[in-house]
């Protein structure tokens, strides 16, 4: 096996000047800019777009986190590319990337070598877009990435606390393509291949762009089209906006959507309809491509990547989430409808991962935006083609949904065999609602419960991660999360395995305060009740409303967008913060605040629960603090890294 160190730096895409002349190139087909590190690996958006191209017989090069405050060289170190640039913020929203719950500046980046902030703008994509334009005005460009795709459409930008337009008329992009980008991205790029100018291509499936007319536009593949409010009717009316999510996250979710349009500044955007989830040989060749799964070379010395440390012995098996959670984009994104691996893919991906020079036989994670999703279907697919729920397990779980665990048991014994694993963990959070009988009435053969046994004795690293968010049912109900009585009967099956084999692996359950429809005293009974069963909450997830959700759509609308009924949302920063005091009820600083508060809220009773000594347990539990909200392709959705003593950058050394 070739050793790291003595890889030839033409395995990675070319990144300078000098590798594209070593690869005999004297110009690109295609360059991309991104705000993160170039890491080759399936877990980061711009190795994989980057690798389709390649497989589609282009010359691409990559910019990775250019430098846009100095004499923007970075941006001309490649020339004029022949067919486009392809820009991306890189797997987090630049403003998630940048920014806490609170608006505070962060001092790091998960995503740039040693940990370092400063190396992206906020706003990346209008940024670097703004900037090629200038420099490079008649070279089209085509955004992608989350930043992009959750600001297709009139969103609400929480750090500007107002509406902005579609990230299109915003950047001056020419095309955006949305969600998971493999197939719309081959078809493009099959299209220009033929000499199609990349501005336009009108028909292709996920993709957006905008028309210099406010008239009818036309319409191709027979698709039907929905016209949204304008942009400048939403600035004039929140029901107005709050009425167009409804219709963009019901298309984005269906298997025969219709295509959307949307006045915006005199122009028409134009939403095409998202392609049918894919296939698992479609998955299979986007994560088998020739990946290094590395960083590129060049940064060696400034210091790993924490985002890519987190996942550099896990396996992603799948992609989607059909849990719908108000506060989540992962459904907005990868989905609703699970694309999952071939067992051989997963496999082959263990087999590269144990010849790597620093495996020591230990797998952090078999998993994927929910661990226990991997090949979950309709049982009736013809049902799924007709359904526009934007969730199959709220209220309910779906009769036809199949939520056999033994594809996913299955794997974990083979990985248990393989034997150059000693131990293959689940790190991916696990939807536990799935697996109390109570609540899934799927569970026929009993697999869940087989499922379970293999999971907590054989793949739990320590601690076993849950998310419940909340105990109280009305704010449950608008998370689109089941009632709380259902995390007691999975903590009650999870205590009976454990005790059974002689285990001590804490339960980390992860809640979130401040989430539209939660009042104070919510936050007080959640302290009480998870108290009362031996958590104590360190750290935990204050609301933070990014692009695309339910619940930021309430949190500035006022109302819920499938009922345009009021929901009452805390949103000033003493507010949230006091919600958020509520956690720490075992800090001796925080006992005469609780008393008087809730004394002031007529609940003397909590007050005398939460200060009463904590009840001992046989087992101690215990909550860390919130790690990234992932896609479990590892791209965050929200989140951070723990902070470091924040620098600043004078000089251009470490730039791309």
């Amino acid at each position: 096996m070739i050793k790291v160190r003595e890889r030839p730096v033409t395995h990675w895409l070319p990144i300078t000047k000098k590798e594209v002349e070593m690869r005999g190139w004297e110009d690109v087909d295609v360059v991309i800019v991104s705000g993160d590190a170039y890491v080759d690996h399936p877990s980061f958006g711009t190795a994989v777009i980057g690798r389709i191209m390649e497989s589609e017989g282009f010359r691409v090069a990559v910019i990775p986190q250019p430098n846009w405050q100095d004499d923007l060289r970075d941006f001309k170190k490649f020339g004029k590319p022949k067919y486009f640039f392809g820009v991306t913020a890189g797997c987090m929203d630049s403003m998630v990337n940048h920014y806490t719950a609170n608006k505070r500046r962060r001092s790091d980046d998960s995503y740039t070598p040693g940990g370092e902030a400063g190396f992206r703008p906020d706003y990346a994509t209008t940024v670097y877009t703004k900037i090629l334009k200038e420099l490079y005005p008649d070279v089209p460009v085509l955004i992608g990435g989350i930043e992009a795709s959750l600001r297709r459409v009139t969103h609400y930008d929480y750090w500007a606390d107002k509406l902005f337009p579609s990230i299109l008329a915003d950047s001056g992009a020419d095309m955006l393509v949305y969600g998971m980008g493999e197939q719309p991205l081959r078809e493009i790029l099959r299209l220009v291949q033929k000499g199609v100018p990349l501005e336009s291509i009108k028909d292709v499936n996920q993709i957006s762009y905008l028309e210099d007319t406010t008239e009818e536009v036309r319409s191709y593949k027979g698709w039907n089209t929905i016209e949204l409010s304008s942009h400048e009717d939403c600035l004039k009316d929140k029901i107005k906006y709050a009425s167009n999510f409804k219709l963009v996250e019901v298309e984005s979710n269906k298997w025969q959507a219709n295509r959307l349009t949307q006045k915006v500044g005199g122009k028409t955007l134009v939403i095409n309809p998202p392609f049918v989830t894919m296939t698992e040989q479609e998955m299979d060749k986007s994560f088998d491509m020739p990946y290094t799964r590395l960083p590129h070379p060049k940064y060696k010395k400034r210091g790993p990547i924490p985002a890519y440390e987190m996942i550099k012995f896990s396996v992603n098996m799948h992609r989607g989430c059909f849990g719908g959670c108000s506060f989540c984009t992962i459904s907005a994104h990868q989905g609703k409808f699970i694309a999952s691996r071939s067992q051989e893919s997963i496999m082959k991906e263990v087999d590269e991962l144990t010849k790597h020079p620093d495996f020591k036989g230990y797998l952090s994670d078999l998993g994927g935006p929910s661990a226990n999703m991997y090949r979950m279907k309709g049982k009736d697919e013809s049902i799924c083609a007709k359904c526009q729920a934007p969730s199959c397990i709220h209220p309910v779980i779906c009769s036809n949904l199949d939520t056999s665990h033994n594809p996913l048991t299955e794997i974990y014994r083979k990985v248990d065999e393989h034997p150059d694993v000693k131990k293959a963990f689940v790190g991916s959070g696990i939807r536990y609602d799935l697996l109390v009988d109570d609540f899934n009435k799927n569970n026929e053969d009993g697999n869940h419960d087989e499922y379970m046994e293999q999971l907590v004795t054989r793949h739990v690293s320590g601690r076993l991660k849950v998310a419940p968010e909340h105990t109280a049912d009305n704010t449950l109900k608008v998370m689109r999360k089941p009632s709380f009585k259902h995390f007691r009967k999975f903590k009650e099956k999870y205590d009976d395995i454990q005790d059974k084999h002689g285990l001590k692996q804490p339960l980390i359950p992860y809640f979130i305060s401040s989430h539209p429809g939660c009042e104070e005293a919510d936050m007080a009974n959640l302290a009480a009740e998870t108290k009362d069963m031996g958590f104590k909450l360190e750290q935990v997830q204050d609301f933070t409303p990014t692009p695309m959700t339910v619940a930021t759509v309430i949190y500035y609308a006022g109302v819920h967008p499938y009922t345009l009924q009021p929901i009452k949302t805390v949103k000033t920063r003493e507010e949230k913060q006091t919600q958020n005091k509520y956690f720490f009820w075992w800090k001796n600083d925080m006992r005469g605040w609780i008393k008087s508060r809730l004394n002031k809220l007529g609940r003397p009773d909590l007050a005398k629960q939460l200060l009463a000594h904590p009840v001992k347990t046989e087992r101690k539990e215990f909550s860390e603090g919130r790690p990234p909200k992932r896609k479990k392709d590892n791209t965050p959705i929200q989140g951070g890294t723990p902070s470091k003593k924040k620098k600043t950058f004078k000089k251009k050394k470490g730039w791309a």
